[in-house]
């Protein structure tokens, strides 16, 4: 049997941990370095499908905590009792959205990523937007001292989206995980202790 050429041993482990992907040891990774999710906590998962961040930061915030999970594509994962989804593009947010998704939080998740055109400028335009989209939401739901984490393609316009990020937070870090493929260009910025 020929092996998919994107199944690797983050994949496997992902399925044995019971993850629908392996995104979501780059979360994990992230977690580790800078405690952006905290027991009892608020968290929006802006791109939340298919499941695994929410999975994560379900099973870190525990019981008492809630994750609001938003995304256009349906969940096809059991959610836990402490997760809400809500079908929204956040691409198109608005007065409805942030009463849908309620809030405040005081972490804001992005691994929202645009469906490939294979054209390198075109993706990373699209993943600017949606980077856009999140920092924009973020600015309005989260709490000071809150933190946000977001995919972006590294581009022409990462570097002015991370100094549009930089005075909303005390701290930015542009983080590469261990468990991105070598080939992708993603990034993500993590902004810690919003101002």
């Amino acid at each position: 049997m020929r092996r998919h050429r994107w199944h690797d041993a983050y994949t496997m482990r992902a399925r044995k941990e019971g993850f629908p992907a392996r995104s979501v040891y780059k979360l994990e990774e992230i977690q580790k370095s800078f405690r952006i999710l905290k027991r009892g906590a608020r968290v929006l998962d802006l791109g939340c499908s298919p499941g695994s961040w929410l999975l994560f930061a379900s099973r870190t915030v525990g019981d008492k905590g809630l994750v609001v999970g938003v995304d256009i594509t349906p969940m096809s994962v059991q959610l836990p009792s402490n997760v809400r989804w809500v079908a929204y593009d956040a691409l198109a947010w608005d007065a409805s959205f942030l009463e849908a998704i309620g809030g405040p939080f005081e972490a804001v998740l992005s691994d929202m990523a645009p469906s490939s055109t294979g054209s390198k400028m075109v993706d990373a335009h699209r993943s600017l937007e949606l980077s856009q989209a999140a920092l924009a939401i973020a600015s309005r739901v989260l709490m000071a001292g809150g933190a946000f984490v977001c995919k972006i393609f590294h581009g022409p316009d990462f570097k002015s989206f991370s100094d549009r990020a930089r005075p909303l937070f005390h701290r930015i870090v542009h983080v590469r995980p261990k468990s991105t493929r070598k080939a992708s260009k993603e990034i993500y910025v993590v902004g810690l202790g919003k101002n």
